[in-house]
């Protein structure tokens, strides 16, 4: 999707978007270094790398009023020097909520795909 910083230089941010499976949802799964949100479908978020899961119901999107398609965002930091603080996690998912906002706008998924206009966090147990 995009990627932030110089190419060159190895501190940089990449966000990319594809579709998932259900069975690619952390679940109850905490992997090491990464928590767990009430955002979208599934949100998790740590220092260096943030995932935020959607499901999207669009005219422009053939099939997904029978079956919703299921989006998956991804922001990984490379480089960055940030200590794993709730600041620091809260951050990468902004900025993952705030792309992932624009593409399902541009998609036209049905209320925005259950995502807010700002990210609310919540975290899960």
């Amino acid at each position: 999707m995009c990627r932030i910083g110089d190419a060159d230089n190895t501190d940089r941010i990449d966000i990319t978007f594809g579709l998932y499976g259900d069975g690619e949802l952390f679940g109850d799964v905490h992997p090491d270094g990464l928590h767990a949100y009430d955002l979208g479908r599934e949100a998790q978020s740590g220092r260096q790398k943030a995932y935020l899961f959607v499901r999207c119901v669009s005219p422009q999107l053939d099939g997904t009023h029978e079956r919703a398609a299921r989006i998956r965002g991804v922001l990984e930091s490379s480089g960055s020097p940030l200590p794993d603080t709730p600041a620091t996690r809260e951050a990468n998912l902004t900025v993952l909520h705030s792309v992932t906002l624009a593409v399902v706008k541009k998609l036209g998924c049905a209320d925005n795909a259950g995502l807010s206009g700002e990210p609310v966090f919540k975290s899960k147990p």
